[in-house]
């Protein structure tokens, strides 16, 4: 494999996303969709690029990002799989609130959990191949995002959604209330958006809806929009 950026996109029911991400030692996926459909077209996708997945990175531990593991986990034995230190305890259906987290705070979205059991803990700042693990809370306790060092792609989970309108978690949004709906502490989410935007990304990747260029205007808007909720 070469180290020039890939990111190719694998949309399950049409509004849920996964990425697989090029490296110099394979594929790294992010984030699995929807049950058992979604493996095979996982796998295919990363045989038409021609590289094996050696690794699964989970945005957060919501259904429709981790429903997809139990799945493909039978057909990548080797590969790590890793999630937040906080959001690991998410699938094993662990739910009490953390020290410290808001009061006001409620657990939102689904919670299936998985089987699957991750080898390997997400702590921000850290290093998987050329993305960067970001903290960005607020969907989810433990949500994070990753950026890719080689062309600024930020892959923001849904920590901004694009399906019916760029906008963050913390925001209402009658076309797609789906991700507003399942947010676990909406400040926390808002903050989380402005951390994000500073990053000045190149790319935005979502869990919802198209990658948008550019988008540094758009994300401006979002978080503008979600601070008036």
């Amino acid at each position: 494999m070469t180290t020039a950026p890939t990111l190719t996109g694998i949309t399950r029911f049409g509004f849920v996303n996964a990425y697989l991400v090029g490296e110099p030692d394979g594929l790294t996926l992010i984030d699995t969709t929807i049950g058992k459909g979604a493996a095979p077209a996982i796998l295919q996708a990363a045989e038409r690029l021609g590289a094996p997945i050696v690794r699964i990175a989970l945005t957060h531990a919501h259904g429709d990002h981790v429903g997809g593991l139990d799945h493909l986990a039978p057909h990548l034995p080797d590969a790590e799989v890793l999630i937040s230190t906080r959001d690991a305890r998410l699938l094993e259906k662990d739910m009490p609130p953390d020290p410290g987290e808001p009061a006001d705070a409620r657990m939102r979205g689904g919670y299936p959990g998985t089987a699957t059991r991750p080898t390997g803990l997400l702590e921000p700042g850290q290093r998987i191949g050329s993305l960067e693990v970001i903290a960005a809370p607020g969907h989810t306790p433990g949500h994070v995002g990753f950026l890719d060092h080689r062309d600024r792609t930020l892959i923001a989970g849904d920590a901004f959604k694009s399906l019916g309108g760029v906008a963050t978690s913390a925001s209402r949004s009658w076309r797609f209330p789906l991700v507003h709906l399942a947010t676990w502490h909406r400040p926390t989410a808002l903050e989380s958006a402005r951390a994000l935007r500073a990053l000045e990304p190149s790319r935005l990747a979502v869990g919802h809806g198209r990658i948008v260029d550019a988008p540094l205007d758009a994300m401006d808007a979002a978080i503008a929009s979600g601070a008036q909720v």
